[in-house]
């Protein structure tokens, strides 16, 4: 049996674990056929194993994904094979360097909470606009977080490990188990997931366990965001609640900021 590390269990289960947004492609692809039309190229930034990246390079449009995954972009460049129109870097959404401008940059899935202080988030946007075109536009997707889960974080569910959707492993076929225990700090507004996994067989017999270290998100408020995008220059700024650009509200669970470069 091959032993894995806990990050290329997590880029083999990518795939099956983090599912598509009601709404969301057709979301981008609205953006994706504007700068097609234009000759102008996308960046999605954080692209995982491709979920959003090859779907939209369906649409015919040139499409670079960047993620600071390794193991994560060697399923992207896996599944991307033959694809003339896919282009994969490593790198850093705080300090990537691309040497070319793009009509529409998205940061789908949350991934913009990897920043998890205003110097970052500065640096990610000042980076994003850095790499748009003029007029080009910027699409960040964020989580809406309910106050009253961070809260029962501080309290009685922080830390508790809760489980997740069993799903097949794509090489073994044997059933993996996950598990996931969120934590919170009101101070910086991070939250943190620990995540743990068990693959078993047909019989019930735990072959392997894995436990990754604590990844960090920062819980964005709108109004924060809002300062954020004007600090950096982002004078024209949309906000909805879905993918089907409904207005934030008390119910939303998403927050999806459109922005332009002047």
């Amino acid at each position: 049996m091959t032993t894995q590390t806990p990050e290329q269990l997590y880029a083999e289960l990518y795939d099956n674990t983090v599912p598509d947004w009601d709404g969301e492609i057709d979301f981008y692809r609205e953006f994706t056929r504007d700068v097609k039309a234009k000759g102008q190229s996308v960046l999605e930034v954080a692209c995982g194993t491709g979920r959003v990246t090859l779907q939209l390079a369906k649409e015919g449009v040139n499409i670079v994904g960047t993620d600071l995954d390794e193991e994560i972009l060697k399923v992207a460049r896996k599944k991307s094979e033959g694809m003339a129109n896919v282009r994969w870097e490593r790198g850093d959404m705080r300090m990537f360097d691309l040497g070319q401008e793009f009509g529409l940059i998205i940061s789908p899935g949350h991934s913009f909470q990897f920043m998890c202080t205003p110097e970052d988030q500065v640096k990610a946007l000042e980076n994003f606009k850095r790499h748009l075109a003029p007029g080009g536009t910027l699409v960040i997707h964020l989580d809406h977080q309910s106050v009253d889960w961070l809260g029962d974080l501080t309290r009685n569910l922080g830390g508790k490990f809760e489980r997740g959707k069993e799903v097949i492993h794509p090489r073994t076929g044997n059933t993996v188990r996950k598990e996931y225990a969120w934590t919170y700090e009101r101070s910086t507004q991070t939250a943190a997931v620990t995540l743990k996994w068990e693959e078993v067989d047909r019989d019930g017999v735990v072959l392997q366990t894995w436990q990754r270290e604590p990844m960090q998100l920062h819980c964005v408020f709108r109004f924060e965001m809002e300062h954020l995008l004007a600090r950096v220059g982002f004078e024209e700024r949309t906000v909805y609640g879905d993918f089907f650009k409904n207005a934030l509200g008390e119910d939303s669970s998403e927050m999806i900021w459109v922005v332009r470069k002047p």
